[in-house]
């Protein structure tokens, strides 16, 4: 029996991809779509305002300052040099760039301070630029940041010297380093806390939609066509031959259907995949409960295909109804535009189409965060149409 079921799904899976045309839609046509819904495919990019520094002093304290700054989350900065700093500005890329003169760290060592010694940089911003008070804003937040410390070690030595002198500048200059050690770790503060909104709700990713929306839908539309594929050999004789042979049609049926379904369960794999390395969309957060759901959508496809298999009269009829069905089915469950813009009564109303549980429990993986838990009562709705779906056909089942 084991032969025969692998002998019958290798001769669909032939005949499915017998033409040029199949990969387009299996693979490619998919593809396409996602990434143009999808808003393109995501650059690697912080989201930060670029900031060009040029450090011509390349010292300890200009490297200390470097740290501050980069700790930003508005200001991601980024070493230049003079000229590649004002390229990038004369060509808008940026709209400020800061240059760290030579000498910086100079004015900032004990000596340098004690003697009444500064330090500055420079920062270039276009003029009208709106986002130039806000890199001002981060400069001069890391600056202070460097400066408490540095304030606080002087302080500290000052008050000592008025009380009792130093008896050399080394004694004095040690003094000063050990205060802004104890400063350094004081100004460190506690540890950050972070707080998470309970029930929020999720955040929505167009990437993740995208995706989501259409696995579904490019799944889906070959799975109800698998209906196509039963008229096709029962008109051309074929089926009826095949069970002259010593095969019995639960055999037939079950490597039938296994075809569709693994076919669909492989272009689902790789769609993810994808939607994984090429999009950044979050499907591997639980692994177990994706495969739940694409096995669980894989079977209600698939069984109301070989439902409508039952009611078309030939293999053009299936076609375009499969592709009828499977558009409406994949805009009105979601997979196109978010439930959320639907009235209330179609949203409800949604819910008697398989897409649409497909649609909330995938949602559930990529935007809430959700796992096993959170997408069971989907997939066992899905299982229910499943069984459903294979009662009608099975039942409606004609050979001839």
């Amino acid at each position: 029996m084991l032969n025969k079921l692998i002998a019958i799904i290798r001769k669909d899976v032939l005949v499915r991809f017998s033409g040029r045309t199949e990969l387009l839609f299996f693979l490619v046509l998919p593809i396409i779509f996602t990434v143009i819904v999808g808003g393109g495919i995501p650059e690697e990019d912080d989201g930060r305002l670029l900031l060009p520094v040029v450090d011509l002093d390349r010292g300890a304290e200009s490297e200390a300052f470097l740290a501050a700054l980069a700790v930003s989350e508005t200001v991601r900065v980024e070493a230049a040099s003079e000229a590649e700093a004002a390229e990038f500005f004369d060509e808008n890329d940026a709209g400020a760039y800061l240059i760290i003169p030579e000498g910086f760290g100079e004015g900032l060592t004990a000596g340098g301070l004690l003697a009444g010694g500064q330090s500055e940089v420079i920062l270039r911003v276009a003029a009208g630029s709106n986002i130039g008070p806000v890199i001002e804003q981060e400069v001069a937040r890391a600056a202070n940041a460097r400066a408490r410390p540095l304030q606080a070690a002087l302080q500290s030595v000052r008050l000592v010297e008025s009380i009792r002198p130093f008896e050399s500048e080394a004694q004095r200059a040690a003094a000063f380093e050990r205060a802004l050690e104890s400063a350094a770790a004081g100004a460190a503060g506690p540890a950050r806390v972070e707080f998470t909104a309970v029930g929020a709700g999720e955040t929505f990713d167009a990437s993740a939609q995208a995706s989501a929306g259409n696995l579904i839908t490019w799944v889906f539309i070959p799975l109800l066509g698998a209906s196509g594929l039963f008229v096709s050999e029962r008109l051309l004789g074929t089926l009826q031959r095949q069970l002259t042979t010593p095969t019995r049609r639960s055999t037939y049926l079950a490597g039938s259907i296994g075809s569709q379904f693994l076919i669909a369960l492989a272009q689902m794999i790789i769609l993810i995949l994808f939607g994984i390395y090429v999009m950044k969309v979050p499907w591997g957060n639980s692994p177990a409960a994706l495969m739940v759901v694409l096995v669980a959508f894989g079977l209600a496809g698939v069984a109301l295909g070989t439902a409508l298999g039952t009611f078309v009269k030939s293999e053009t009829q299936a076609t375009n109804l499969s592709i009828l069905f499977g558009m409406a089915m994949a805009l009105l469950g979601g997979c196109w535009f978010p439930m959320e813009l639907f009235p209330a009564w179609l949203q409800q109303a949604a819910k008697i189409l398989p897409t649409t549980w497909a649609m909330t429990a995938m949602t559930d993986l990529t935007m809430r965060g959700g796992g096993m838990a959170d997408i069971l009562p989907e997939s066992a709705v899905l299982l229910g149409f499943a069984v459903a779906f294979f009662v009608i056909g099975v039942r409606r089942f004609r050979y001839d």
